[in-house]
């Protein structure tokens, strides 16, 4: 009986209990009764509930929103992640998709990819598509690279094209070395060009 007891330690440790977590906030914020109930049985966190009230408020439905906090426990940590998963949602990620990325525990990772590759001006569309190959094992440039290549001139449809046929980080970030190189040169002979004479 005691082996039995001190095998099941480990697990308990990974899942401490917060009986006195107060839900009041939650119902304040429009949760409905049930989906409280549900976040309860998880053992919900203050901290989680603050999480939990933000994504509510962020529209996230109470179904994937106990869905996440399942996930997170699953993978033995507290829900943290309610930024990752608004940049994903932004981007137009479903919520299946969400929780897919969620099984993976790389929310962090992928909810500032996705962040950041909105802020270089992808479209929701080309974002998806980057990030599907990331989190498929696919070989896909890292997103400063791609700020790099966007910033040197190429249009995203190019990048793409660069993205789908293999080009590394090293190969990106040479071009876009080369191109920005370039584009600065160019610059510099035009300005000398303009001037008057004196």
């Amino acid at each position: 009986m005691l082996a039995s007891v001190l095998a099941l330690l480990p697990l308990l440790g990974g899942c401490q209990s917060h009986p006195l977590t107060d839900y009041r906030a939650a119902t304040e914020a429009g949760i409905y009764y049930g989906t409280i109930e549900d976040l309860k049985k998880l053992n919900t966190s203050d901290a989680e509930e603050s999480e939990v009230i933000n994504l509510k408020r962020a529209g996230v439905s109470e179904e994937t929103i106990v869905a996440l906090v399942r996930i997170a426990h699953e993978h033995q940590h507290p829900f943290v992640n309610t930024d990752a998963v608004k940049n994903l949602s932004h981007a137009n990620f479903s919520d299946a998709r969400i929780l897919q990325i969620a099984q993976t525990d790389k929310l962090d990772s992928i909810g500032g990819d996705a962040l950041l590759l909105h802020v270089v001006g992808l479209s929701d569309s080309s974002v998806q598509m980057l990030l599907d190959r990331r989190l498929n094992g696919v070989p896909t440039m890292a997103v400063n690279t791609i700020a790099e290549l966007k910033n040197a001139g190429l249009s995203e449809k190019e990048i793409l094209y660069r993205v789908q046929n293999g080009m590394t980080d090293s190969q990106g970030l040479a071009e876009a070395a080369a191109r920005q190189k370039a584009m600065a040169r160019n610059t510099g002979f035009r300005s000398n060009s303009g001037r008057k004479p004196r």
